[in-house]
């Protein structure tokens, strides 16, 4: 694939009818709950199995110099499968409210409240796909790193190990005290209520409905880190005769940045992060945004539930991610062959990463990203 310039690229906005689009993946709109449930639980479930594993591999043999790279391998999976379980938020966030409720409900139980990611900090990732915002000042989600010097990429992969504390600080300690005090709950939740990249980012104010499903999440993640943390020190009699293990608290903090590492070299190539910050037309966003139609098993583990349809998820933002990969076929095998749409391939992570890179250390001397061509 070969980079266009941004002049060609705006010219593409002739080449790209988005009811011809939809017209072709027309009949892949609806969410599958017979895919969903089993997909999550089973993914959670095996998790949790591998997760315990992970300090007692000698339930599975009593051979000493296997448990080390068994207790890797259970760690290793664990984290993979959880990360699957944590990024369903991103399909919910896109479900049309009132539908799929009770998937919601558990999705927060067992995933979002224990992995303090409850749903609600992702309700401004739907100002991400809005046209006006996308690559703005309005968009949490977009920083112009292929404009920005190269450290700010490092700067943004080493927020990996600071995030897992600030959200039990966020949850466990600032969480009660919004509730006595207004001018605190509003700051908190400007500025530490979004799952964002963008530091300087301002959440809008929330509405009486957001607020009171705000207040509940954050009661479930409150009891959650004081529970567990309390169990850290003292046993529950009947229900637990010792307290957890501390080396449990290590594994705990590796597993979140282990989670947060996949998904932010998987952020990172998920755009091209070309825009300065000014309104993108749609076909624009597009161009924007990255396609990794190849290597569907590795793919599938770096991104999974469906992420690496980036591009055909801008386009469609409904198109529950089970239909991504047949829609995407669909698409490049109809669409005319000068379609725009053929451009928002890349062949791989580690080469758009790669690119990313070399554009933002280019930038630095003034030479337009655009004007680094991705390989051919």
């Amino acid at each position: 694939m070969i980079e266009t310039t941004a002049t060609s690229e705006r010219s593409a906005n002739t080449q790209f009818s988005l009811s011809q689009a939809r017209s072709i993946v027309g009949e892949f709109f609806k969410p599958n709950p017979w895919i969903y449930w089993p997909d999550f639980l089973i993914s959670w479930a095996v998790g949790v199995v591998c997760f315990g594993l992970v300090l007692h591999p000698e339930h599975i043999t009593d051979n000493i110099a296997l448990h080390w790279p068994l207790s890797i391998l259970f760690f290793v999976v664990s984290g993979l499968l959880y990360y699957r379980c944590v990024l369903f938020i991103h399909e919910l966030v896109h479900i049309r409210t009132g539908e799929f409720t009770a998937f919601r409900i558990v999705w927060n139980l067992l995933c979002g409240i224990p992995f303090l990611a409850p749903t609600f900090l992702y309700y401004t990732h739907l100002d991400h796909h809005r046209r006006k915002h996308y690559g703005t000042a309005e968009d949490g989600e977009y920083i112009p790193l292929a404009q920005l010097p190269a450290w700010q990429l490092l700067a943004y992969l080493s927020q990996i190990f600071v995030v897992p504390i600030l959200a039990v600080f966020r949850f466990g300690i600032l969480t009660p005290l919004t509730w006595i005090s207004k001018p605190l709950r509003e700051l908190v939740h400007r500025h530490a209520s979004s799952m964002i990249m963008d530091p300087k980012y301002i959440r809008p104010l929330p509405t009486k409905k957001v607020r009171r499903i705000m207040r509940l999440q954050e009661v479930g993640c409150f009891l959650f880190i004081w529970f567990v943390g309390i169990r850290f020190f003292t046993s529950f009699g009947v229900l637990a005769s010792e307290p957890l293990p501390k080396m449990l608290l290590l594994q705990v903090y590796l597993t979140a940045v282990f989670i947060l590492t996949i998904n932010a070299l998987r952020t990172l190539g998920s755009h091209r992060w070309t825009n300065k910050g000014e309104e993108m037309n749609f076909v624009d966003q597009m161009l924007d945004s990255v396609n990794y139609p190849n290597s569907p098993i590795l793919g599938a583990l770096w991104a999974p539930v469906g992420l690496r349809y980036h591009a055909l998820h801008h386009i469609f933002p409904t198109m529950p991610y089970h239909a991504l990969a047949t829609a995407h076929k669909r698409l490049v095998k109809e669409l005319p062959e000068e379609s725009p749409y053929r451009r928002c391939d890349a062949h791989s992570l580690t080469g758009a990463l790669w690119l990313l890179w070399k554009r933002a250390r280019s930038s630095g001397r003034g030479v337009p990203p655009t004007e680094i061509a991705a390989p051919a």
